[in-house]
């Protein structure tokens, strides 16, 4: 079977303060439709990075990005555009991703109209559509954006990310800013988005619990290199590397709830 993404050598080195940072270093990796592959590691170990080189955000020094059975980062003009209707991408902070004086609509009417999917008379069907989707009422559409609780924005931010019809996702530290209760129904939300529509995630996150709980697989990432990866059970269960050791140790819950739910 070929895999939706595949990444392989990716490389990306930055300059900071006089010296050269290494971002990303070989980095190979894939996902398949409809699966979840959890991203960990600890701060500044590549993930972000990693995430804008997949959206093509970031351009890599080396390595290619293969989308599809194509290669992602040789496209240029009307088939990059065409491409990047199929992936999409969830940030950390909302309000930080949206135009702050926006309304709702203004969100997830932009999308609609800049990939040509809904026309002016056929947008606010389409919007109300979007937020029936994330568990939204229709009349929250003409609210502003700054005006509407963390959980709401985040909600927004899937529904402009489902509004092309990707499918890829890329979450980038999505549910960290939430509280406890809200990252829960986020996350069971990207869960029954997945199970109906077959997207696939790559979800990225420094907390090796919240990743558990959405991902089908897990690659650990450190000082810009996969150390390991594998499914979900065995680098829980039986961590190879120091830093899946270490992120194990940092939540000593999740062993325990690893026997208890017989997984």
């Amino acid at each position: 079977m070929t895999a939706l993404l595949r990444t392989t050598g990716l490389s990306k080195t930055f300059s900071s303060a006089g010296r050269r940072v290494t971002a990303l270093d070989d980095v190979s990796l894939t996902l398949e439709a409809g699966e979840t592959l959890g991203l960990v590691g600890p701060s500044g170990s590549g993930k972000s990075t990693l995430a804008r080189v997949l959206l093509r955000l970031t351009e890599p020094d080396a390595g290619c990005v293969d989308f599809a059975g194509a290669d992602f980062t040789a496209l240029r003009g009307e088939a990059l555009r065409q491409v990047r209707r199929r992936i999409q991408m969830v940030f950390q902070d909302p309000l930080a991703a949206f135009n702050p004086r926006a309304t709702v609509a203004d969100a997830l009417g932009d999308p609609l109209r800049l990939h040509g999917l809904a026309g002016r008379h056929e947008r606010p069907a389409a919007i109300a559509g979007l937020l029936g989707r994330v568990g939204l009422a229709e009349d929250l559409a003409a609210r502003p954006i700054h005006e509407i609780s963390g959980g709401q924005r985040q909600r927004v931010a899937i529904a402009r990310a489902l509004a092309t019809g990707p499918e890829l996702i890329v979450l980038d530290e999505a549910v960290s800013a939430l509280d406890v209760t809200v990252r829960g129904q986020i996350l069971d939300l990207l869960v029954s988005l997945q199970r109906q529509n077959g997207i696939a995630y790559v979800f990225i996150s420094h907390d090796l619990a919240v990743v558990r709980a959405v991902s089908h697989r897990i690659a650990v990432m450190d000082q810009g290199r996969i150390v390991e990866q594998g499914p979900v059970q065995s680098v829980v269960e039986n961590p190879q590397s120091a830093t899946a050791r270490a992120l194990v140790a940092a939540v000593p819950r999740l062993m325990r709830q690893v026997g208890e739910d017989g997984d």
